[in-house]
């Protein structure tokens, strides 16, 4: 009943969550069976260009450290606030949910080429938070019984938890400016008096991701209406007797 239970819900999962969340912990699970290591997973700029590891612009974002608390607090977040986002804000704009996460991907990217950063999916977390929090501003938060606050103010409380943990806040800095550009292209700057809308879903991921809608205006012709093939069934049948 368990696994049924654990199986239903699991295939429950809007698709794209389902897919980063499964990569992020088969991932681990690789290096904590030594399948793999994480020398061959981090982002390393001379190993990708020189040495044509493309691998690594993706393996970065999906290894979270080895298990422990700090695994599975990321995986809780990622989790939760990635799918509250796919069935929010996005729900049947599939196509649009990765491009915010190609879009994000490749801001981090660049940053990191020019920082010391070896694993960029904390602060990949981090930006989702940030843009669900930002999308829904009234929600009341509480964290772990201690603190109560609004929505907005999750991504500095999380930063500050990782800060009393003794973890560096630049990777969380860096996933709350990435989080704060796409809010503000997408949700601020197109509302603005004279703005428009500049992050634009390609088409190729529209057609890959997004179910084409039926055209309300589309009038059929007189031989393609249910009645009317229908009818013509009919006629046939008493020409044709079996």
């Amino acid at each position: 009943m368990a696994y049924q239970g654990f199986a239903q819900e699991y295939l429950g999962m809007p698709a794209v969550t389902r897919a980063y969340t499964t990569a992020c912990v088969l991932t681990t699970a690789a290096v904590q069976l030594e399948f793999i290591t994480p020398f061959q997973l981090y982002f390393n700029p001379d190993l990708i260009f020189r040495k044509f590891q493309v691998w690594r612009l993706i393996t970065n974002f999906l290894f979270f450290g080895p298990l422990g608390f700090s695994f599975f607090f990321n995986m809780i977040f990622l989790y939760r606030y990635c799918r509250m986002l796919e069935e929010g804000s996005f729900r049947g704009r599939t196509a649009d949910f990765v491009f915010m996460f190609l879009f994000g991907g490749f801001l981090m990217t660049l940053f990191g080429l020019f920082a010391s950063l070896f694993f960029l999916g904390q602060a990949f977390t981090i930006m989702l938070v940030y843009v669900w929090s930002r999308r829904n501003p009234y929600i009341r938060m509480n964290f772990f019984g201690l603190l109560n606050f609004q929505a907005p103010f999750l991504p500095w409380v999380l930063m500050g938890f990782s800060l009393l943990l003794g973890n560096s806040i630049i990777i969380d800095l860096l996933g709350i400016a990435v989080g704060h550009i796409y809010y503000f292209l997408e949700d601020v700057f197109p509302n603005q008096p004279g703005g428009k809308k500049l992050l634009l879903t390609p088409g190729f991921l529209k057609m890959v991701f997004d179910t084409p809608e039926e055209d309300p205006n589309y009038n059929p012709l007189p031989e393609d209406h249910p009645e009317n093939q229908r009818r013509d069934q009919d006629q046939n049948q008493q020409q044709h007797p079996q």
